[in-house]
């Protein structure tokens, strides 16, 4: 498979699971100017290392960007998830071994903007210019601490919706319109419902759902408050909405509703293939690996509004180490592969929805569709699950929490323990993460 898929929906699968994607370079021409003025400027040849944990199909973007800095090599070094974020902590702490940038996902992104001192400010490059372009939550998301320093510039977001097969619904004598199958859930519990109304048709080869890792997620990320309470404090004992999501994830096991299927793992993807789950938690990003995976089933997918009806599940930053001995073209790369053109065009060749909101209402993007899906609106479908977006407070540890959390779920699913006894785990794991 390839990686570009990989990270939104990553920590909470299970410990076996791959993660996703996003990333890229940075830097600028004048400590003090703009990152895209003068661009061209030295002569010298330089090498640009980009740290990723998945392909984003950005080598045609890097060919524009030679052009104007025809000194200029990029070499991309891609690692799994879980790997290159935690080589990244190593090698911040021991200052050899960054790339000149690093791709950083929301699960990590309070860890390392926790440690300014490690990045370069991108403001003395002229990236606080770009603040406009993007959603306020985003932008924030990539500042220090304290707010006065630019760490990382925004890739995408991953607006939520619920991707279904519409044939394992006929079969099942559940309506295939995407309207209709949105009216069938405006709750989780209703979604169960419908589980269980497809669990009693008796589909051959099939079940409503892959695995419970990413309801859980998607469940915690509608909530005003997650993992985290705005202070950093780890409220996964005392958050209400945190016990109900794994409630709600559990019973959709209990009901015999999953294929029992780790999300990016080989047997995953060959349930794609096989049509082995009727639907499946589908930030934009997922529409691309469905369609790789599933390439017989042209027109036979379709996309539905989530329950619950908005969410988050994923998102990435790019950022300059310290390390970088080329900054100011580093910070250009950044500025270049986060731009609105650039972003669009990911967004339709790789299907990485935009953090930048002037897109949203592009006729380009409103009118995007794949003849994989047929006449399915995606562009305008997820441009209105990420305007519906409501932010959440990410802590220092959100990656390593959701891990935790994800292997509980996956060891009620393998029988391996009671809901019960897995959560008290849970909650003794989660104090461990320190």
């Amino acid at each position: 498979m390839t990686s570009r898929f990989r990270r939104i929906a990553v920590p909470l699968i299970t410990a076996s699971a791959l993660a996703l994607a996003t990333a890229a370079c940075g830097g600028s021409d004048t400590a003090s100017g703009p990152a895209s003025d003068g661009a061209a400027a030295s002569a010298e040849k330089i090498q640009l290392k980009v740290g990723l944990f998945g392909d984003l199909g950005f080598k045609p973007l890097y060919e524009e960007f030679k052009k104007t800095h025809p000194n200029v090599e990029i070499v991309e070094n891609i690692t799994q998830f879980n790997d290159h974020h935690n080589n990244l902590v190593k090698r911040l702490a021991t200052n050899a071994g960054a790339a000149d940038v690093e791709a950083v996902e929301v699960g990590y992104i309070s860890t390392f903007t926790a440690q300014p001192q490690k990045f370069h400010d991108l403001k003395q490059y002229g990236l606080d210019k770009r603040q406009g372009d993007y959603l306020d939550w985003k932008w924030q998301q990539g500042l220090s601490k304290q707010g006065g320093q630019v760490l990382g510039l925004g890739t995408d977001v991953g607006g939520l919706a619920m991707c279904y097969r519409k044939d394992l619904f006929k079969k099942a004598g559940l309506p295939e319109d995407r309207e209709k199958v949105a009216a069938l859930w405006p709750t989780w519990e209703d979604y169960i419902a419908t589980g269980k109304k497809f669990a009693a048709a008796d589909v051959a080869g099939a079940k409503f759902v892959d695995a419970p890792g990413e309801i859980f997620r998607a469940i915690v990320n509608q909530a005003p408050t997650g993992l985290y309470d705005p202070q950093d404090n780890l409220v996964v004992d005392s958050n209400p909405d945190v016990k109900k999501a794994w409630d709600l994830s559990n019973q959709i096991t209990a009901e015999g509703l999953t294929a029992k299927l780790a999300a990016f793992t080989p047997p995953w993807n060959t349930g794609f293939a096989k049509g082995s789950f009727a639907t499946i938690i589908c930030p934009a990003w997922m529409t691309g690996f469905i369609q790789e995976q599933a390439k017989d089933a042209t027109g036979k997918w379709d996309i539905a509004t989530v329950p619950g009806g908005s969410g988050n599940s994923g998102g990435s930053h790019l950022m300059v180490p310290k390390q970088s001995k080329h900054p100011k073209e580093a910070a250009e790369l950044v500025d270049f592969l986060t731009t609105k053109d650039a972003q669009a065009q990911i967004f339709k060749e790789e299907g990485i929805f935009p953090s930048i909101p002037a897109l949203y209402d592009d006729p380009s993007i409103q009118s995007f569709t794949k003849p994989f899906f047929g006449d399915t609106p995606i562009g305008k479908i997820y441009s209105e699950a990420a305007k519906a977006l409501k932010p959440q407070h990410l802590g220092p540890k959100e990656a390593d929490v959701r891990t935790a959390i994800g292997n509980g779920l996956g060891r009620v699913e393998q029988g391996k323990q009671t809901p019960d006894e897995s959560w008290a785990q849970v909650l003794e794991d989660v104090k461990k993460i320190k």
